[in-house]
């Protein structure tokens, strides 16, 4: 499959090869490169690099020789930038979605959607006032010490100088914040394959607009349904849904507050049918998909979009 979407987008190579200076990386080599990044969650360009230097398997997909030298991680990371700067990534990306719809492998009806914390590379240490009258001088520039005790810390007044897009979050109540991105991905129900990803800054409305902006591209030939867990059961969430053609199947919530899904979703207790094992197992299939899709998500750092805004007038 990576040789026919590599052999397709080799017109494309061309202009990104270097003529002056020291040889770059062959595009088709760091794509491959990266696939293994992603599909064996290898958390750094370093590790990646040790990986190649012992690993046969991984020369042998990448298209390198026994004896030949690993390329520095540093090198590495300067040409995917560039591979992802003219759009590389998301070409090879579209054109194995295009294989697995030629091969009839893809849903147009029944959808999944979650999301989760990717954390940044960003020291809490890092996370300082926007303005205001500068500290003391550090004890140790290198790794100062800071005493956070007592101090109320938002992104609306703290801002990272390692990593300005970083924002302060946390998966769910109860677990410490961090600096991270949030990760989104969009499944089809069928195989179970990815057919849209982004990474957003972290917000608390990020995972909603960003499934929005996700579905809003798909094309939808007839009405198609989403099904996500209760974090994205909200009334302006279900009523975008439903403005865009799309039957929202959401996990609802049911404590200390009332569920936005409704009865055109959700039959009355006696009208429930028993339901089929086949039928049932479908859903813990389509759970495992998005999970493993998240944890390479999660894996690996993309490109960060502008944080969607949520519509609130699709449906009024």
């Amino acid at each position: 499959m990576a040789d026919v979407v590599l052999k397709e987008l080799s017109p494309r190579f061309a202009p990104l090869y270097a003529t002056t200076g020291r040889p770059s990386i062959a595009p088709e080599k760091l794509l491959r490169a990266l696939l293994l990044q992603v599909l064996y969650t290898v958390r750094s360009e370093r590790l990646l690099m040790e990986q190649l230097d012992y690993n046969l398997l991984f020369r042998w997909f990448v298209g390198l020789e026994m004896d030949d030298p690993v390329w520095d991680h540093s090198v590495f990371t300067k040409n995917r930038e560039r591979l992802l700067a003219g759009h590389i990534a998301q070409a090879f990306f579209e054109r194995v979605l295009a294989q697995a719809g030629q091969a009839h492998l893809l849903s147009n009806e029944h959808f999944s959607v979650d999301g989760t914390l990717i954390e940044a590379w960003a020291g809490q240490k890092s996370f300082t006032k926007k303005t205001g009258p500068a500290g003391p001088p550090p004890d140790d520039p290198g790794n100062p010490t800071v005493n956070f005790r007592g101090e109320t810390r938002s992104n609306e007044r703290h801002a990272s100088t390692t990593d300005p897009d970083a924002r302060l979050a946390k998966k769910t109540r109860g677990h410490e914040s961090k600096l991270a991105y949030q990760g989104h991905v969009l499944i089809e129900n069928r195989s179970g394959l990815v057919v849209a990803n982004c990474v957003t800054r972290a917000s608390g409305i990020g995972e909603r607009a960003a499934a929005l902006l996700m579905v809003s591209d798909l094309p939808r030939p007839q009405r198609v349904t989403l099904g996500a867990d209760r974090g994205y059961d909200s009334a302006d969430f279900v009523l975008a849904l439903r403005g865009l053609g799309v039957t929202p199947h959401l996990a609802q919530k049911t404590s200390n507050r009332s569920s936005a899904i409704d009865r055109r979703t959700t039959p009355a207790d006696d009208e429930a049918e028993p339901r089929d094992p086949r039928r049932a197992a479908a859903p813990a299939r389509n759970v495992f998909s998005v999970s493993q899709a998240l944890s390479w998500l999660a894996g690996a750092r993309a490109d960060v979009q502008e944080q969607p805004r949520l519509p609130t007038n699709h449906a009024r």
